[in-house]
């Protein structure tokens, strides 16, 4: 049933025109239809981002959301990097940093915080 269905990550935030600025500006993404005082949706490939505006936006320790951008990661992150986008960086187990990329194995994954501190992650493999 759920299968065949189109999921949409579904991120909560305080204030939807500073949001617009960081998704929009920094992160490029253009909104999909009207964007609403407490909503905004945007296509990212063949999928949804929801933004929407909530108390408890922030909140969530772990990520959000998660963008493949399969070998593009490091063009990615020094594109962000000279926005001011400002990486996350984490001590895992048999992971190793480059930077800002974290490398395991065949994967690598970089991760920064929107204005509301959502954790959202660019995926490479």
């Amino acid at each position: 049933m759920l299968k065949d269905a189109q999921v949409m990550a579904t991120v909560a935030v305080r204030d939807m025109a500073a949001a617009r600025d960081f998704y929009e500006r920094k992160l490029g993404l253009s909104p999909e239809g009207p964007v609403e005082d407490e909503m905004a949706v945007y296509r990212c490939g063949g999928s949804l981002l929801l933004l929407y505006v909530s108390q408890y936006a922030g909140t969530n320790q772990a990520t959000a959301a998660t963008w493949d951008v399969g070998a593009g990661l490091e063009p990615l992150v020094q594109a962000l990097q000279a926005k001011g986008v400002t990486f996350e960086n984490y001590d895992l187990p048999e992971t190793v940093r480059d930077g800002a990329i974290h490398r395991s194995g065949g994967r690598a994954v970089a991760w920064c915080k929107d204005g509301d501190g959502n954790i959202l992650a660019f995926a490479q493999g």
